[in-house]
């Protein structure tokens, strides 16, 4: 079993890779077939030839394309991800080092956010099916799928900002946990309503089976069937589908950072796109491949180790 274990573990690792490798390949072409020149965004259209040729030349945009990617290649493979064009002296993975923490406590207040309110919605859902609790849950759940981010953001700042002034508003100290508030509920609403009913569906269909029915037999309370039996083995696939959904996650994050003036990968990214800051949105794409790659990895090598039938086979 190790040896068929390591081998898994071999070949999942590589397709990660080669998933990754593909993704920010198809960017680097996608990004250079994009209409517009960094050079014009940088200099302006008043610049004269001889400083755009300049330019062009220290940005190395005067290359084929397969020399920038083989460019791109080696500034991957010495982590410095290159440089900057709007900060020359900034490498892009110092960028990105300064982003990533803004962005991690978001994603991971969405993800507790979600799930606080989803394992509870969906188990009332399951238990009270075809019942008016289970209409309200999935009700909710479906108002949080339909609701989009950009829209749903601004109506809090409304509420809650403008409206009663009881949190701050964009652009106010990020730094605080009141300004995480709005963002997170922005991000977890979506998130939220679709582990709500991952949860609903599970927890009916383990309901169901025979040790459900023989623990019930036994005389224990309904508390601890769901708890201690239904609920553990109903939450794994739900774990699955919150990692599968960390890419929607991140993207979220992305419009939302945008919305509450937030510093993060977001507002890195859109800024460094609208720029045309090349290797800024190169390396904002790896990073958010390479995390959901690592966690969607992480989740299938858990899923291995915590569920004897996937082990067996």
């Amino acid at each position: 079993m190790n040896a068929a274990f390591v081998r898994y573990l071999g070949l999942r690792t590589m397709r990660a890779a080669l998933t990754v490798w593909a993704v920010i390949s198809l960017v680097f072409l996608m990004i250079h077939l994009v209409p517009g020149d960094p050079v014009d965004v940088i200099l302006g259209d008043q610049a004269s030839p001889e400083d755009r040729a300049d330019l062009r030349r220290t940005l190395r945009l005067d290359q084929p394309l397969l020399s920038q990617y083989g460019h791109f290649l080696s500034d991957v493979a010495d982590g410095s991800l290159g440089n900057s064009f709007r900060q020359r002296q900034a490498s892009v993975a110092s960028l990105l080092r300064e982003a990533m923490p803004h962005t991690a406590w978001l994603a991971l207040s969405s993800l507790a956010f979600a799930l606080a309110l989803a394992i509870p919605l969906g188990a009332v859902a399951a238990l009270k099916r075809g019942r008016l609790g289970d209409r309200v849950a999935t009700t909710a759940a479906m108002l949080g799928i339909a609701i989009p981010n950009i829209w749903l953001g601004p109506l809090l700042v409304l509420g809650f900002g403008v409206q009663l002034q009881l949190l701050p508003m964009p652009g106010s100290d990020s730094t605080t946990g009141a300004a995480l508030i709005l963002p997170t509920i922005t991000v977890g609403t979506a998130l939220m309503a679709i582990l709500a009913r991952q949860t609903r569906g599970a927890l009916i269909e383990v309901l169901s089976e025979p040790y459900i029915q023989a623990a019930r037999a036994r005389g224990l309370s309904p508390a601890t069937v769901l708890f201690r039996h239904a609920l553990r083995n109903a939450l794994m696939p739900v774990i699955t589908v919150a990692a599968a959904q960390l890419g929607a996650l991140l993207s979220g994050a992305v419009i939302t950072e945008k919305i509450f003036e937030r510093p993060g990968l977001g507002t890195l990214f859109l800024e460094a796109f609208f720029d045309r800051d090349i290797p800024v949105v190169q390396g904002c794409v790896l990073v958010i491949a390479l995390i959901y790659v690592t966690v969607n990895l992480l989740v299938d090598l858990f899923y291995v180790w915590i569920d004897p039938r996937v082990r067996l086979a």
